[in-house]
């Protein structure tokens, strides 16, 4: 059995997105996503976020952060955001490639979060031509270090944003443990607080591939669907990634899940705050959980069959639960680092 709480990206696929995979998988459907599964999945959506969004699904992460930069800006335009954010460290240049050229600039801020303050000073860092104009902030929740946006963070950055005429990207990569964390509705944490464009995960909330990506200022979503299929993103066999996705919202599961990974996240905390040697080095406010090791106790683990990740955020041992992720698990870790400690 694999031992690891390397990624939530490790887990199987939950029982609710299964089992609607399986009743799409019991008759045929029209292709291209205008089969019932992706109309009925759109309309949970708006009913979950309280408000007539667009709706596009895609098969990835990369894809729909950058497909959904790609259509709030032009090439000649750059994109605000933390220097530690998904976008910046790990999409390969995705997000550049896909809007043939718009530039990233780093803001910074404690605990993998954008402030005002620096986002105002990098917007108005520059304002001749030569410089690539700023169009929009793009805002990871939770961020890349487990840290989760408040409403009121939120508010003020959208205070700057309206200030400079910018659009609100939001990465959703685990937006279902911020939710879970924050113990609000999903549309105070977007539109409500300014969103223009949520990517929303799927992949790591239960199934085994599928983004939603909802434009809630609906203009931006003019030819989306031109984009989506010139960049290999429009799925033939569309139910197949809508139905796991209405297993996810008709049954709560997308939260349910996401709270157990947030718990066990906790749990895990919480025991190795009581190891000596071990260091935290973020809060832990959804399903991460940031620490530091001596190196040859990272490496030990992993002789012991252990995997994690340590090049994510800044530095340290990152450590993911996912919905089916056990205390038990928890324990058998904690044990093993304790022994070697």
């Amino acid at each position: 059995m694999l031992k690891h709480f390397a990624s939530d990206n490790y887990s199987g696929i939950c029982p609710q997105a299964m089992e609607y995979m399986m009743q799409a998988n019991g008759m045929d459907g029209i292709a291209y996503g205008d089969d019932e599964w992706t109309a009925r999945a759109a309309d949970r959506f708006r009913e979950l976020f309280e408000t007539d969004c667009e709706v596009f699904f895609v098969f990835n992460g990369t894809a729909a952060n950058s497909l959904s930069l790609a259509s709030m800006c032009q090439s000649y335009h750059s994109v605000v955001c933390h220097e530690l954010a998904h976008i910046e460290t790990d999409e390969c240049g995705a997000p550049e490639f896909a809007s043939n050229g718009a530039k990233l600039l780093l803001g910074t801020g404690e605990g993998g979060k954008l402030t005002p303050e620096s986002i105002e000073h990098l917007v108005t860092k520059r304002s001749d031509i030569h410089y690539p104009k700023p169009k929009v902030l793009s805002v990871t929740q939770p961020t890349e270090v487990g840290t989760v946006y408040t409403l009121d963070e939120l508010a003020a950055i959208r205070e700057v944003a309206d200030r400079y005429d910018l659009k609100i990207h939001m990465d959703g990569a685990r937006f279902a443990n911020a939710v879970a964390s924050l113990g609000v509705s999903p549309a105070d944490v977007t539109w409500r607080s300014g969103v223009d464009v949520l990517c929303f995960s799927g992949t790591k909330n239960g199934m085994a591939m599928g983004e939603a990506i909802l434009f809630f200022d609906r203009k931006l979503a003019e030819d989306f669907d031109y984009r989506c299929k010139q960049a290999g993103q429009l799925a033939s066999k569309m139910r197949f990634i809508s139905a796991p996705w209405l297993g996810l919202l008709e049954s709560g599961a997308w939260l349910s899940n996401a709270q157990h990974a947030n718990d066990c996240a906790q749990y895990l905390s919480q025991q190795l705050q009581q190891v000596e040697g071990v260091k935290h080095i973020f809060e832990t406010q959804a399903n991460a959980v940031f620490v530091e090791v001596p190196e040859p106790v990272m490496i030990a683990m992993r002789d012991k069959g252990w995997r994690f990740y340590t090049f994510i955020g800044a530095g340290g041992m990152r450590l993911v639960s996912s919905w089916n992720t056990s205390k038990a698990e928890v324990d058998e870790f904690v044990a093993d680092l304790k022994s070697l400690l």
